[in-house]
C-alpha cells in the first residue's frame, strides 16, 4: 500500500515515512506543500496531509488530491474539521496519535472508510442536535463518526449487519450524503449528532 507524505516540517515526513515502511507501507512521495502535491507526479492509495501548511492550506488542497486524503493536523478547530470533511477528507487525525492508530486510518481509509480521532470524534458527537433522526440513527452514526465498520457497529450495538446497513442508508438517505464522511460532515454542520 502506497502513502504519500504531506507535511511542512521535514523531520515530520522523515519520521512518517520511517515509521510507516516499517510497518509495511511503501512512501509514494513526499512533499512540503501541497502546491508541491498538486504539482508533482505520485502514486497513492492514501495521501497523509497536514491542515497547516504554506502558500496553499490543507482544506482547500483537500478539494484537489484526487485520491483519498487521511489529514495528520497538530491542531483543528470544528470550522476547520467541519470543512476538511465537508471536502472530502476521508479521515482526521492528530499528531499525537500512536504509529499503531496511524496505520489503522491509513488502512481504513485505503479501504472506503472513515476515520476520526476518538478526540475529534466526541467534539463531533458532542454537537446535539435537530431531532431529524431517530434516536438509533444517531447512535449508529456516532459509531460511523468513530470510525468503526458496520460490523463493528453491528457487534456493539447487538443489531444484525444488514441492519446497521439499513440505517446507514436511512442516515444517507435523509442526509443528502453520497458516503460516510459527507454524512458526518452534514450531520456536523446541521447539529445531527
Amino acid at each position: 500500500m502506497k502513502v504519500v507524505i504531506v507535511d511542512d516540517h521535514p523531520v515530520v515526513r522523515e519520521g512518517l515515512a520511517a515509521a510507516l515502511s516499517h510497518r509495511g507501507f511503501e512512501i509514494g512521495g513526499s512533499f512540503g506543500s501541497a502546491e508541491e502535491l498538486l504539482r508533482g507526479r505520485f502514486e497513492a492509495d492514501v495521501v497523509l496531509l497536514d491542515l497547516e501548511l504554506p502558500g496553499l492550506s490543507g482544506v482547500e488542497a483537500v478539494a484537489k488530491i484526487a485520491k483519498p486524503v487521511l489529514v495528520l493536523t497538530a491542531y483543528a478547530n470544528d470550522e476547520q474539521i467541519d470543512a476538511v470533511l465537508r471536502a472530502g477528507a476521508r479521515g482526521f487525525l492528530l499528531k499525537g496519535a500512536a504509529v499503531d492508530e496511524i496505520e489503522r486510518a491509513i488502512r481504513a481509509v485505503a479501504a472506503g472508510q472513515t476515520y476520526l480521532d476518538p478526540k475529534v470524534a466526541s467534539r463531533v458527537v458532542a454537537i446535539s442536535g435537530a431531532p431529524r433522526l431517530s434516536e438509533r440513527e444517531r447512535e449508529v452514526l456516532r459509531h460511523v463518526a468513530a470510525g468503526r465498520s458496520n460490523k463493528e457497529i453491528a457487534a456493539s450495538l447487538a443489531i444484525a449487519e444488514r441492519t446497521v446497513k439499513f440505517h446507514v442508508t436511512a442516515i444517507f438517505n435523509k442526509l443528502g450524503a453520497e458516503n460516510r464522511a459527507q454524512a458526518v460532515a452534514l450531520a456536523i454542520e446541521r447539529g445531527l449528532v
